[in-house]
């Protein structure tokens, strides 16, 4: 498919908004599930969770059309936005108000997000890397998810376990967010292709495992512990596999790359910021 930015910016913006609705839903459900009860069990009787797993659906159809027609570097930083969504969603919801400081931080992050775009100028890369040079940089991403599991599973604080469940679930998230553009591809070659490609069930586990572990983290813990950490880790880990793997590069120069690390700085406060408020709404 012919690549088109500005129809990989509509789409993420789209896909963005459905995984806001399905955001809000899954954390009112999963967070309502005490700690010592089957989790799946009781999400599974949930109303709103299935209006969630729709809205997964859709986002997740528009969030492939987008890595079809656009880089990783320019689709998953859009899908950041979905806090901006969310936020309206979630007070009317829970019938409160959102403060204008609440509303000039979801500005702040939609300006830095627009800087990034802007500035950084996203290049496409090679969604069809070898196998090889996968091994090192998918080695030290799992390694760290792992690891996040592992000190997860093992903490007593709630909060901490949250932390770390929602970091795993979104590097988890973002590197199928990165292998999404060639499987896609393989559907041109027939459905033999695709079944026979390792990349398909690297994005089919690492897409399952990833929302266990969020709803686990939205379990676990206070939400403003999960939700922060699922949304910034899922585009960081999605630009690592972009820049190590798929030789994605922002097309800008020194000075440029210094505005970029301060979008980032920005985009990533402002992220925490929003999760926030729309845990504690």
């Amino acid at each position: 498919m012919p690549h088109h930015p500005l129809g990989a910016i509509v789409c993420a913006l789209l896909a963005a908004l459905l995984f806001a609705v399905a955001a809000v839903a899954q954390q009112h459900a999963a967070a309502a599930v005490p700690e010592g009860d089957s989790l799946i069990r009781a999400l599974l009787r949930n109303p709103r969770w299935w209006a969630g797993i729709l809205g997964d659906a859709g986002g997740f159809a528009m969030q492939v059309v987008a890595l079809a027609l656009g880089a990783v570097l320019l689709v998953q930083p859009i899908l950041v936005s979905m806090l901006v969504f969310a936020l309206p969603l979630s007070a009317r919801l829970n019938r409160r108000t959102v403060t204008v400081r609440t509303w000039a931080t979801a500005i702040a992050l939609v300006a830095a997000l627009a800087c990034f775009l802007i500035v950084g100028d996203p290049s496409e890369g090679s969604a069809n890397a070898p196998l090889r040079e996968w091994i090192v940089p998918l080695a030290i991403l799992l390694g760290l998810i792992a690891a996040a599991i592992a000190i997860g599973a093992a903490t007593a604080a709630p909060a901490l376990r949250a932390m770390l469940l929602g970091t795993a679930g979104g590097a988890l998230f973002g590197l199928a967010a990165a292998l999404t553009e060639y499987v896609t591809t393989l559907f041109e070659h027939g459905l033999g292709q695709v079944l026979g490609s390792w990349q398909t069930w690297a994005l089919v586990a690492s897409s399952l495992i990833g929302f266990y572990l969020q709803q686990r983290a939205f379990q676990a813990g206070p939400l403003v512990a999960s939700l922060p950490a699922i949304c910034i880790t899922e585009p960081l880990a999605a630009a690592y596999v972009g820049i190590t793997v798929l030789d994605e590069r922002l097309r800008t120069g020194t000075i440029g790359l210094v505005v970029i690390g301060c979008t980032v700085i920005v985009m990533c406060a402002t992220t925490i910021q929003l999760s926030r408020a729309q845990a504690e709404a």
